[in-house]
C-alpha cells in the first residue's frame, strides 16, 4: 500500500460515528438496520458514513435479498496497524539518533 491508500483509511476513520459503526462490526456482521437502531441519524447518513467505510476497503458488504450486510475488512485493518507500528518504530529512531 502507498501513503495514498493510507490517507483514504485515516480519512474513513476521522469520524466519531465510524469509528463506532467499526465497533459495533469488531463484534459481529451486522445489517444495516442493525446499525442504524443504535444512532440517532437518518438512513441517508447511515448510508453516506457506510459508504465511506466501503470505499476505503475497511468494511466489505454483501446483499443478503433485501438487506445489506457489512462486517470488517480484517486484511485492510492489519495494514492500518502495520502502518502505525512502522510509524512508532520511526518514531523511536528519531528520537535515539537524537539522544
Amino acid at each position: 500500500m502507498n501513503n495514498k491508500d493510507y490517507v483514504l483509511l485515516f480519512k474513513a476513520l476521522a469520524d466519531e460515528t465510524r469509528l463506532e459503526i467499526l465497533d459495533m462490526l469488531a463484534k459481529e456482521e451486522l445489517c444495516a438496520c442493525h446499525i442504524l437502531e443504535s444512532f440517532k441519524i437518518t438512513q441517508p447518513t447511515l448510508s453516506y458514513h457506510m459508504k465511506i467505510l466501503v470505499e476505503s476497503g475497511l468494511v466489505d458488504s454483501r446483499k443478503d435479498g433485501t438487506w445489506m450486510r457489512y462486517n470488517i475488512n480484517t486484511e485492510k485493518m492489519s495494514h492500518i496497524k502495520d502502518k502505525i507500528t512502522l510509524l512508532n518504530t520511526s518514531e523511536k529512531l528519531i528520537e535515539s539518533r537524537c539522544d
